[in-house]
Order: C-alpha cells, then sequence, then structure tokens
C-alpha cells in the first residue's frame, strides 16, 4: 500500500484517494503501537473528530483499531473543536488523543492528528516513531467491532463540553463577558466552533450573532475554512451591515483565530498575536517567555524588549512550538496561521479561548478593535504591515527550488539591504529594522509559501515580488 507521511501536523490526504478507511486503520495501528512502546496505552485515548465528510465515521473506525489493541477509548459523542479534544486528554488522564480533522484544508480532504497525554502536539521525533511503525498492509491492522468493543467497555462515548466549560471559566470570566453591550458576530467557517460562542456568552445582555454555523462539509462562499481573506470576505461585510463591535472567528476545527473589527476590516494574525501577548503583559499584568515561529511578528520580539521577558524561535507548526512552550513554562506561544497557545491552558492553540481573551481586552480597556492596534502601534513605536503569497508548487520540484535558495545570497531585496539569512525553516532574509521575507515550502500542502512583514506599506509589494523572483517564481 502507499507509504503516508506526516506533515507539520500530521497527516492529510485527499478523501477516497489517499485518505481512505483502511489508511486511517493502518495509521491507528501506529499509533496504538507508539503508546505501547511508551508505556501510555494503559491510560486509554481519546478519539474526536470535526464536521467533515464522515469524519464520525473514520473516528469510529480508529476507535475500533485501538479497542482491538486493548487499548481504552473516550470516543467523543458530537464534533468537538479541536482545543477541547486536547483538553479532554489531560482531563481523562489519557495517554493521547486522535483526532479527525484536516482543519483549514479544502473540502475534499481529512486529516489524522495526534496529541500526546498534555494534549500538546507531540514533538518532530516522536512523529517519526509513529510513521515508521505504520504497517504495509492493513491486513497487519488489528480490529474490533465498534458494538462489541462497547459491550468489552473498551470504547466509552464521551461528552466533553461540561469540563471544558468549567475550565474557560477558570480561565476568563464568561459572566462579565455574558453582560455587556457589546454586538458579537461569531465567524465558525461552517466548523466545529459553531454555536460555541452563543452558549458561552450569549444568555445574558451580550448580543452574539453567528454566520456560517450550520452543517455543510462543502464550506459554500469559501475556498478552504482558514480564517484568512478572501474565505472571511462575507463575514467581514455582514459585521458591517449588522453594525457589529467585533467579529470572531475560529477555523474548521477552532484551534486557529482571526478577528475583524467595527469596520470591517481584517486585523492580520501577526497584530492579533501582538494584541494578545499585549493583553497578556500589559492589561493581566502576566510575565513568561513567548514562543514564537520563525514566520510570526517581530512585535513580540519588541515587546520583549519593552517588558523584559525571553521570546524564543522555532520551526513552523505546534510540534515545535509546544515542546518549546512546555520547556519554558512560556506565557503564550504561537505562530503566523492564527494558533496561539497560553499559559494554564494546555500546550495546544485554542481559537476559542483566544477569541475570549481578546472580547476581555476589549471590555478591560474600553477600546475598539481598531484602536486596540493603534495602541498596540503606539506601544511599539513602530506600525507593522504583513502579507503572504501562496503557490501551488509540485513536490517533485522541490529539490531544484531548495538548490536554487541554497545558492542565492541576496545583498538586497527590493532595493532593502539584506542583514541576515536564517534558515530554521524555510529561507528568511532579514532587512534590518525594515522587516523580514520568508520564502517556505507547506508541510501539508503542496504549496510555497512567500511572507513578509515591514514597517512601511509601501514595502509590501515589492518585497513579496523580491521573495517570489528569489524562489524562481517569476518570468
Amino acid at each position: 500500500m502507499k507509504a503516508i507521511k506526516f506533515g507539520t501536523d500530521g497527516w492529510r490526504g485527499m478523501i477516497a484517494e489517499d485518505y481512505t478507511f483502511d489508511n486511517v486503520r493502518r495509521v491507528t495501528q501506529a499509533f496504538a503501537q507508539y503508546m505501547k512502546e511508551h508505556d501510555l496505552a494503559g491510560k486509554g485515548v481519546v478519539v474526536g473528530h470535526d464536521r467533515r465528510f464522515s469524519s464520525d465515521l473514520f473516528a469510529e473506525a480508529a476507535a475500533e483499531v485501538m479497542a482491538a489493541n486493548d487499548i481504552r477509548v473516550w470516543l467523543l459523542s458530537h464534533y468537538s473543536p479541536t482545543p477541547v479534544i486536547s483538553y479532554t486528554t489531560a482531563e481523562r488522564g489519557a495517554g493521547g488523543a486522535i483526532n479527525i480533522t484536516a482543519s483549514h484544508n479544502p473540502p475534499t480532504d481529512n486529516g489524522f492528528k495526534v496529541r500526546d497525554p498534555r494534549g500538546a502536539a507531540i514533538a518532530p521525533e516522536g512523529l517519526d516513531e509513529i510513521e515508521a511503525y505504520i504497517p504495509d498492509d492493513v491486513d497487519r491492522v488489528k480490529r474490533m467491532s465498534i458494538d462489541q468493543a462497547e459491550e468489552a467497555s473498551l470504547i466509552e462515548r464521551y461528552n466533553p463540553d461540561r469540563a471544558y466549560i468549567e475550565h474557560l471559566s477558570q480561565l476568563v470570566d464568561l459572566e462579565s463577558l455574558s453582560n455587556t453591550d457589546l454586538k458579537i458576530l461569531v465567524e465558525p467557517m461552517w466548523g466545529n466552533a459553531a454555536g460555541w460562542f452563543p452558549r458561552l456568552i450569549g444568555k445574558g445582555s451580550t448580543t452574539v450573532w453567528e454566520i456560517h454555523g450550520d452543517h455543510n462539509p462543502l464550506f459554500p462562499n469559501m475556498a478552504r475554512p482558514e480564517p484568512i481573506e478572501p474565505n472571511i470576505t462575507p463575514a467581514l461585510k455582514r459585521t458591517t451591515e449588522l453594525g457589529a463591535d467585533v467579529l470572531l472567528i475560529c477555523d474548521g476545527d477552532a484551534d486557529r483565530m482571526g478577528i475583524g473589527d467595527e469596520n470591517g476590516t481584517y486585523i492580520d494574525q501577526l497584530r492579533a498575536y501582538g494584541l494578545l501577548a499585549y493583553y497578556l503583559l500589559e492589561i493581566r499584568g502576566e510575565r513568561g517567555p513567548i514562543v514564537k515561529t520563525v514566520s510570526t511578528t517581530s512585535m513580540l520580539d519588541r515587546l520583549g524588549e519593552i517588558y523584559g521577558v525571553e521570546v524564543h524561535k522555532t520551526g513552523v507548526g505546534f510540534k515545535y512550538v509546544a515542546p518549546k512552550f512546555i520547556e519554558t513554562n512560556a506565557l503564550i506561544g504561537g505562530e503566523e496561521s492564527g494558533g496561539y497557545a497560553f499559559r494554564g491552558n494546555m500546550p495546544e492553540r485554542d481559537g476559542i479561548l483566544g477569541n475570549l481573551y481578546f472580547l476581555d481586552m476589549m471590555l478591560k480597556t474600553g477600546k475598539s478593535p481598531s484602536q486596540l492596534v493603534a495602541a498596540l502601534f503606539d506601544k511599539l513605536g513602530q506600525t507593522y504591515y504583513y502579507d503572504r503569497i501562496d503557490v501551488r508548487f509540485p513536490a517533485e520540484k522541490r529539490p531544484q527550488a531548495r538548490a536554487r535558495l541554497d545558492d542565492t545570497d541576496p545583498d538586497t531585496i527590493a532595493g532593502l539591504p539584506v542583514t541576515a539569512k536564517i534558515t530554521l525553516d524555510g529561507y528568511k532574509y532579514e532587512l534590518g529594522e525594515k522587516g523580514w521575507l520568508l520564502i517556505r515550502f507547506s508541510g501539508t500542502e503542496p504549496i510555497i509559501r512567500v511572507y513578509c512583514e515591514v514597517t512601511d506599506q509601501a514595502l509590501v509589494d515589492p518585497v513579496l515580488q523580491g521573495g517570489l523572483e528569489l524562489a524562481g517564481l517569476k518570468d
């Protein structure tokens, strides 16, 4: 059978092409073997899923394999946000978790994420080990029918919501957020965050509307449930039509977040990260290290200088962020994709908590989202602008492209002097105080990404075009 490779965050594939029931069973057998090798099998496993096509059935298939390996399964009773699955892993004292989700991928895809006993992403060496255990043939996979497993008490249907909500209430004052004069629009992107914000903060005087909350695995009106433009353009438009004070966005599995301001303008994910770090440091008065991927904002380095906290840089993906977050007892950890982890929560991205924290920032400061962005830039003494271009790029062409970038050391990009070239994860060119450019191959899709963050808006396009030229993507 076809070899299965793990990417930045687990394994993803096209449904019925390579993401099949037999392949899900093969990967599950490998994770069962990993748990046995690390003395985790006796603690059991949590299995959850998103709202994609047949995700519930793929989750049941994974549960059957785990049960056949004599590993107890808490099979979540309904679709659940990724942070809920991660929290449940720790709350149940399980040895790990399986999450059937393709996160922000197109509707044609599904995926398979694994988590450790803390609900955190498993480090790269652990993923390599799991990948090595994947059997070549499905005949080597153990199976037990779900009915038989339930009768043997190896599979328990479990509702995780109450425990997670109680946990959230200890981190943020849900009662205060429920009784404001705020008008909030929520965009769950047809995904797992649907219904959560009305349930958490919509029972008092706070007005909570929701768009795209129905169950529709085709994700109409968007190419994919990724919390960036143009996928969120209809929601931004609806924000102004309703006169909402803020737009809260979660991606398809609710581990990532986004914000739209009161004017229907998207607050990009780098600015959102800067705002959340500013909230914890300035508004809540907390202190602790910050963990950031190489692809995210320099605002964090400046905040580290202002507040006297360390800033640690990692490769892209929570398989790198989570270990450093745990090691340093970080205050916040995150990446360019809009996924942020918070101390006191689990070492995993949580789009629900991140959005609640942003609301709490609005409530405590009395400022609108656009005013908060202005306050952040005033604190930093500088304005930051970010953009990204994604280009379809076949995997077989990567070696040639890498060789080109390895051999290219430009003195300038868009007329700006290159002060450093960093190859921690991709090819990052520091442009002094003016910003940076990053060229990186996606770990989950056949895409090459070109990112930049600069302090002059007029430089955004020239720097991105320079990146495309360096990567050989311009004629």
